[in-house]
């Protein structure tokens, strides 16, 4: 099976090649990929003592940043290197000071993990999430380099629980230790005979508790919002925006709306703006003297969402309806309700908050239209829905500490 498995990372990184000649996005990933090798070389020396963590992509990146930090702060002496699968993460982060290096993850074959790993020669590593790669697992293994696995969550469906899985089932067992986000995860992999696990939650929470400590405070949203109601929309696809922009349209005027579309090309955010028929502004031309005039805001920037949500007394989080949902967790932080699109299944924070009625799926224009009313009608419930999501965020916080503590024994 290892035999079979390295010929198809092979066959996959030739496919992968010849399609990144039709999309820009495969190329940032097959040509980031060729700088790897280059920047380890220039930035990681053999004195060097490295803390490697991999991540997918900007999700799972965000998820590890709380361990990341706390290790920067108690292990200085060391370099910490954070590698990316994805674009979308790396091209986003491959400047962030919360990590010595930054590099995509070489493909997973038998040559490039030798060669990573010799360069590298990490003292422990560390997986986020859903991160499963055999040879660069089997190959930590085999040098007896530690290996941590954080914020996993498990399926009964997935391929290490079906009888054909057993080479990635193996892969799994080589973990150090596996750090689950819920008590189904743990006893999945029992099932499996992996027992060298924890219950310590998603290190995502620890990271949006740490947003209510910070400034977040933005002097054009504070023009914009003056004492109006303010409904925030953050990361929206085109599904989401037909709901939107039709209740916006004929929405009362005591609510103001920001919108922050998750694609923010000219041409789509000037359509958004375009179909709006209340006094809207976009971002990049805004005038904070004459902004509180206006009644829409659409954000054509990134790296101020989180902020501004701060600023919202109800907010909706976008994807539900497309490609999967985005954050929720970063809105229900400030205590506030939050709509959603009604596909939120496999995200277990969603599922949590969907029960304890924190977050409100909404099916369609009608059903959105229904919320928004009930909440604006009723100021009690309004303030215990957001009640409801800042106390979920509150008492499940803390997998960091837990993760810290561990990996202080393998240092």
């Amino acid at each position: 099976m290892n035999l079979v498995y390295n010929l198809i990372a092979h066959i996959a990184w030739f496919l992968l090649k010849i399609a990144a000649l039709f999309s820009s996005k495969l190329k940032l990933f097959v040509d980031g990929r060729k700088e790897t090798f280059v920047i380890l070389e220039k930035t990681i020396s053999k004195d060097d003592s490295v803390i490697w963590m991999h991540a997918a992509s900007l999700g799972e990146f965000e998820q590890g940043l709380p361990i990341i930090e706390k290790l920067m702060l108690e292990y200085p002496s060391y370099k910490i290197l954070v590698t990316f699968f994805s674009p979308s993460g790396y091209e986003i982060k491959k400047n962030t000071s919360a990590a010595d290096v930054v590099t995509y993850l070489p493909m997973d074959t038998n040559q490039n993990v030798k060669r990573f790993i010799t360069l590298v020669e990490p003292k422990m590593v560390i997986f986020v999430k859903y991160e499963i790669w055999p040879n660069y697992l089997y190959e930590l293994k085999a040098r007896q380099i530690p290996t941590v696995l954080v914020s996993a969550i498990f399926k009964k469906d997935q391929i290490y629980f079906k009888g054909y899985g057993s080479f990635i089932r193996k892969a799994l067992a080589t973990f150090t230790h596996i750090f689950v986000q819920n008590e189904s995860s743990q006893k999945l992999l029992k099932s499996i005979h992996i027992n060298n696990t924890t219950i310590s939650g998603d290190t995502r929470l620890d990271r949006v508790s740490e947003i209510l400590e910070r400034d977040n405070s933005l002097s054009f949203m504070k023009k914009f919002k003056k004492d109006r109601l303010c409904f925030v929309a953050g990361s929206t696809w085109p599904e989401d925006e037909a709901i939107l922009i039709n209740y916006i349209n004929h929405a009362p005027k005591k609510l103001k709306f920001v919108i922050a579309p998750h694609t923010i090309k000219t041409d789509k955010v000037l359509g958004l703006a375009g179909a709006i028929t209340k006094k809207t502004v976009v971002y990049s031309k805004l005038n904070e003297e004459t902004i509180g005039d206006f009644e829409v805001l659409i954000i054509d920037t990134i790296g101020m969402l989180t902020r501004i949500y701060s600023y919202a007394d109800i907010a909706y989080v976008g994807g539900g309806f497309a490609t999967g949902l985005h954050n929720t967790l970063e809105p229900a932080v400030f205590g506030i309700p939050v709509l959603i699109g009604p596909n939120y299944s496999g995200f277990k924070e969603a599922e949590d908050l969907v029960s304890s009625k924190g977050l409100l799926p909404i099916e369609d224009q009608w059903s959105f239209g229904e919320q928004v009313k009930k909440l604006l009608d009723n100021q009690e419930l309004l303030q215990r829905t957001g009640e409801v999501n800042a106390s979920y965020i509150s008492k499940n916080k803390g997998a960091s500490v837990q993760i810290i503590d561990f990996i202080r024994r393998l240092l």
